[in-house]
């Protein structure tokens, strides 16, 4: 294992002595903003995750090694890098082999927290059922991986570009609880409200880590959604659906698609969907934090 994972000293030294530590994500750093923003996002949300006094864990494929937990200057090639690879559960081997510049998924980095025994992460929102998935049987390794985890996720919901109401019905499936922070409907990513209804709603960091440890406890092996609303609220959908069919139009398909709705939503919304998406991240990681905290305090 030593050979195929990089962990960070301080992101080991925290496992070791069962500290608190939050896995995040690079996608959204590599792809989820334009311009090197990512890299300033990603970074705030590393200081937040410290503000819980948990221990950030970024994580990604670097030089043919799985980095448990970055430098700063490893971070900026993130954000800044145009050949950064997107890599899902299934691309983590052949990216490390070919030496490849990897930004994990939500699946991918769920894979490895898996491997490195982390038990938090953060992220904007989770990937799921895509629209038209009758068609196309589109459905995010996210998923999967949330499936066989035993980690907390916490997320804005779904990304609202995707088919929230199957995504939650396979979320039921596979046996994931789907806690509401404070609300009682799945949030839509951009927007706070409007979603199906979740499996339970948690009023404070100390509930929702003491659900996860009753659910781990009962020898359950999947992961928890946490999911907790944007502060600001916006709705795109029409902008969404408008993005969705131009992506169709233009043949784009599978991983690309995500990425370029969302471009397309940052243009067409003139920003606001950029300020919605990095206040998110911010916030989901300095949750993800809190809780972590808490669930190290359980006997």
């Amino acid at each position: 294992m030593t050979d195929l994972l990089r962990i960070h000293p301080e992101v080991r030294a925290a496992l070791e002595s069962r500290r608190p530590v939050v896995a995040l994500e690079t996608t959204l750093v590599a792809h989820g903003f334009p311009g090197g923003v990512g890299g300033e996002v990603a970074a705030e949300a590393e200081r937040r995750v410290r503000v819980s006094w948990a221990v950030p864990a970024t994580i990604g494929v670097i030089d043919g090694r799985i980095c448990v937990g970055l430098e700063a200057g490893e971070l900026e090639r993130f954000a800044t890098s145009p050949d950064a690879r997107k890599v899902g559960p299934r691309d983590l081997a052949a990216c490390a082999m070919a030496k490849e510049l990897g930004a994990t998924t939500v699946g991918a980095t769920l894979a490895v927290c898996r491997a490195a025994g982390i038990g938090f992460m953060g992220t904007g929102g989770i990937g799921g059922v895509h629209r038209g998935w009758e068609h196309s049987l589109d459905i995010s390794a996210d998923l999967g991986e949330l499936g066989r985890t035993e980690a907390l996720v916490v997320a804005s919901g779904a990304k609202s570009i995707l088919d929230v109401n199957a995504t939650a019905e396979v979320l039921e499936t596979l046996g994931v609880p789907v806690l509401g922070w404070r609300t009682e409907e799945l949030p839509l990513f951009y927007k706070a409200d409007g979603g199906p209804p979740v499996s339970q709603r948690v009023e404070s960091v100390e509930e929702a880590a003491q659900v996860a440890q009753f659910h781990w406890r009962l020898g359950r092996h999947s992961g928890i959604l946490l999911a907790r609303p944007p502060d600001e609220s916006l709705d795109v959908e029409p902008l969404i659906e408008a993005g969705v069919q131009e992506a169709a139009n233009r043949g784009i398909r599978g991983q690309a698609v995500t990425p370029f709705v969302l471009s397309y939503l940052h243009d067409k919304s003139d920003g606001q969907t950029i300020e919605v998406n990095k206040k998110l991240i911010v916030e989901n990681a300095a949750l993800a934090g809190e809780v972590a905290t808490a669930y190290s305090k359980l006997a």
